[in-house]
């Protein structure tokens, strides 16, 4: 792949695209958590939830995924890896000639998994602090204000970065993952007045903590179906200074050199 492409003349070195978005549980025609991110010739699953294994083959043939990353054992962030190992084995009745795809996970969690044991998954513990490198990316992990051990991940492109926060209450600030962010995806659970309901963040949290990162863009996801976007989209931009965006399936972000920027538009 290379080089995702080009805006004019600014180098586009990663792309984001949303397999899934839902907060905690999938709604309506939605997908919990899942993210493809492509760059220097790597395709990325980031999180697999509920939907996303699905809609993940809508952009990419499963021969072509060259790593996954898991956030933490939660199953709206995680389920589908098990129907990923049934289609990597001689279950699916497949006669593969492709090596297994790691799975970078927190310890402990393969051992959660349904088919974890399956020969198309080579799997892999990382931890807080752990930097690793897939293919030509750069991914540097740190562990967020969550229940269970939860890695958000930094990843690292041919001159631009994307920063993920997984699951966080607001303990946790995106400045973990370092500063210059070329594009924060980061949970907004719901707005402030539900903050300290449960070890998540508000659409303000959000904002304010892609702002302490210098993050140049802000995408927010993991909204829970119950909670209107809009009032999550006006929050986050009251802080933010500007429109951000909100993940929904089937997006997709272009990440180079650009200036710190919002989407333009409210969602519908």
């Amino acid at each position: 792949m290379g080089v995702v492409g080009t805006r004019g003349d600014t180098q586009v070195a990663l792309r984001l695209t949303v397999l899934g978005c839902d907060g905690s549980y999938p709604g309506p025609g939605g997908a919990a958590s899942g993210y493809l991110v492509q760059g220097a010739g790597v395709a990325l699953w980031l999180d697999a939830g509920p939907g996303t294994l699905a809609n993940l083959q809508c952009h990419l043939s499963l021969d072509d995924l060259d790593a996954v990353v898991l956030s933490h054992e939660h199953p709206d962030h995680r389920s589908d890896v098990e129907g990923l190992g049934v289609a990597l084995s001689g279950f699916a009745g497949r006669d593969r000639s492709r090596s297994s795809v790691p799975v970078y996970a927190p310890a402990g969690l393969a051992g959660q998994v349904y088919h974890g044991d399956s020969p198309g998954l080579a799997w892999h513990e990382v931890a807080d602090g752990d930097r690793i490198g897939v293919g030509g990316l750069g991914l540097a992990f740190s562990r967020t204000d969550h229940g269970p051990v939860t890695l958000a991940v930094r990843v690292d492109g041919e001159g631009t970065s994307l920063g993920y926060s997984a699951d966080s209450g607001p303990g946790w600030s995106l400045e973990a993952l370092g500063t210059g962010l070329g594009l924060a995806l980061c949970e907004a659970t719901y707005c402030a007045d539900e903050e300290g309901r449960s070890q998540h963040m508000s659409a303000r949290q959000a904002a304010t903590s892609a702002i302490c990162a210098g993050a140049r863009r802000l995408v927010l996801t993991h909204r829970w179906p119950t909670v209107a976007a809009g009032e999550v989209f006006e929050e986050a931009s009251a802080v933010w200074g500007g429109p951000v965006d909100q993940a929904r399936i089937g997006a997709t972000w272009e990440v180079g050199g650009e200036g710190r920027t919002g989407a333009a538009g409210r969602p519908s």
